[in-house]
């Protein structure tokens, strides 16, 4: 029964990924679970199971259920998976069941890939892939997927992806000034210069307006042990989007580091390992408010983070002080034009920030967005361009 439990898991979920759903490692195991306890005899039982672990909104069910069908036979009937409608057969068991489809499985998972011969004369037997009817390239199917649930190798085919999506931060009025007819103030040097042209006669005043320049984008990223898959996904985000040299990137877990000097090399693959060397604290525990602190005291009271917009990655699972995380972000608030936070955990709708350093940093926070995907960093983008500040506004308690 293991093996043909592991064929079906194996050939379905392919099946779904295919067809565009975010099936990983932790679905199809939650799926064999839920086959191993509910033992079903029938293909309706298959799909309530399937229905069960596989997807997570209203909707993915009918991607699910046109998959199902195509690969088992359709979930309306109660004949076991292989047979025809109305033909069910007294005495089956869930065995055989799972049997018969591991063995539809195992032939959809073949119909899935023919075998072409190149005109250029290659090797008969290179494989190519079957276009899919739900969704074009492998790439496009990743950019819905979970960063949680993609391996190495499929985060860094995101990047052209990445590369593609533009960040824009609201801008600031700079101390310098740039030539534009009309302006508000008279550059008296422009002015006389030009005049030399027209025997000394003033036609055209030229004038000066103050410049507007990009604010500074200051990331704090958790490296933690339960932020490390979207933490490395964001790095790389912010690698091909923002350049590493132009956003001041810190990681932190139990201790902060920066990263900016690191974020350098011309590809991401080199700059997430040179990355993970940097912070020694990778995969190490969290906490949030003395890694606020330092920034603070280092580099906040500095001048990198006064009108800088910050964003900060993290679940919010505070292991130390939820007081001293309120009260780093006080200070950070006072300070900083927008604050940003990206938790991947607020991607349910039914998520309430019941955690410690969440709850303690909530109030502080322009807006918290998940950006779990490529599709939903659309959220992120959207958030830092923003220009209207919308947190409370924090009043300094007066001294004792």
């Amino acid at each position: 029964m293991a093996d043909d439990l592991a064929a079906v898991v194996a050939g379905f979920g392919a099946a779904l990924r295919a067809a565009g759903l975010p099936v990983g490692p932790g679905r199809c195991e939650r799926f064999a679970t839920a086959v191993t306890i509910a033992r079903p005899g029938t293909l309706r039982g298959l799909y309530l199971c399937a229905l069960a672990t596989l997807v997570s909104g209203q909707d993915q069910v009918p991607v699910l259920r046109a998959v199902f069908s195509q690969v088992f036979g359709r979930p309306d009937e109660d004949a076991p998976a292989g047979l025809a409608a109305g033909a069910a057969q007294p005495g089956r068991t869930p065995e055989d069941l799972l049997a018969r489809a591991a063995a539809q499985a195992r032939a959809h998972a073949g119909q899935q890939v023919i075998r072409e011969a190149h005109d250029d004369g290659q090797d008969d037997g290179e494989l190519r892939e079957h276009p899919d009817r739900y969704l074009g390239s492998l790439t496009e199917r990743l950019a819905s997927t979970d960063f949680a649930e993609l391996d190495p190798d499929e985060l860094v085919r995101l990047a052209e992806l990445m590369r593609g999506i533009t960040l824009a931060v609201p801008r600031r009025r700079s101390r310098r000034s740039r030539r534009r007819p009309g302006g508000p103030r008279i550059d008296m040097r422009a002015t006389l210069r030009q005049a030399r042209r027209t025997g000394g006669h003033a036609f055209d005043l030229i004038g000066r307006v103050p410049e507007r320049r990009p604010r500074r984008l200051v990331v704090l990223c958790d490296i933690s042990g339960s932020m490390e898959p979207y933490a490395r996904a964001m790095i790389q985000f912010l690698f091909c989007a923002a350049g590493g040299a132009r956003a001041e990137v810190f990681t932190f877990a139990t201790r902060l580091t920066r990263l900016t000097p690191v974020l350098t090399q011309s590809l991401p693959g080199p700059a997430l390992q040179r990355a993970g060397q940097a912070a020694p604290d990778w995969l190490g525990g969290t906490k949030i408010g003395a890694a606020l602190k330092e920034f603070n005291d280092e580099y906040g009271r500095r001048g990198m983070a006064r009108g800088a917009v910050v964003v900060i990655i993290s679940d919010g699972w505070e292991t130390g002080d939820a007081a001293l995380v309120r009260q780093e972000m006080e200070r950070l608030s006072l300070v900083a034009y927008r604050i940003v936070w990206v938790n991947p955990r607020t991607k349910s709708d039914a998520y309430q920030p019941l955690a410690g350093g969440m709850a303690a940093a909530w109030p502080h926070c322009d807006a918290v967005v998940s950006a779990h995907t490529v599709q939903a960093l659309r959220q992120l983008t959207d958030a830092l361009a923003d220009p209207v500040r919308r947190r409370a506004e924090v009043r300094i308690r007066p001294a004792a």
